[in-house]
């Protein structure tokens, strides 16, 4: 069975840091490009950062970049997201994907975990 297990939101000041976690197993999570998106409250999905199969290879969106930081460990089946300098506006569900090509189509990842929560409000 495919599981992707997100872990690490919650309740976060503005400039503060999180650093999101994505368990994945049931697939050969080496031979996968992995994606988080994420979903403001009453807005649609909004891509966030790609990584590729080796781990050398990230993009992000414009909002981003500089602030957040797409990894991920084959060893231990996992991609992180480390987020920094968090901001209202990065208030969302967050959501691992996996799929088989890096970019900022959302609908190409075909594995998605149930997602976590980050509130970032004083």
């Amino acid at each position: 069975e495919v599981q992707l297990v997100e872990s690490g939101g919650g309740w976060v000041q503005p400039g503060g840091s999180l650093r999101l976690s994505c368990a994945a197993s049931g697939f050969p999570f080496s031979l996968h490009v992995m994606t988080w998106v994420r979903q403001a409250p009453g807005k649609g999905l909004e891509w966030v950062a790609s990584i590729d199969r080796s781990g050398r290879s990230t993009t992000y969106v414009d909002s981003v970049k500089g602030r957040f930081g797409i990894s991920r460990d084959n060893a231990k089946n996992t991609v992180y997201l480390q987020m920094n300098s968090l901001g209202p506006e990065d208030t969302a569900a967050y959501y691992c994907g996996a799929g088989h090509d890096a970019n900022s189509n959302y609908a190409t990842y075909f594995y998605w975990g149930q997602g976590t929560q980050v509130t970032v409000s004083s």
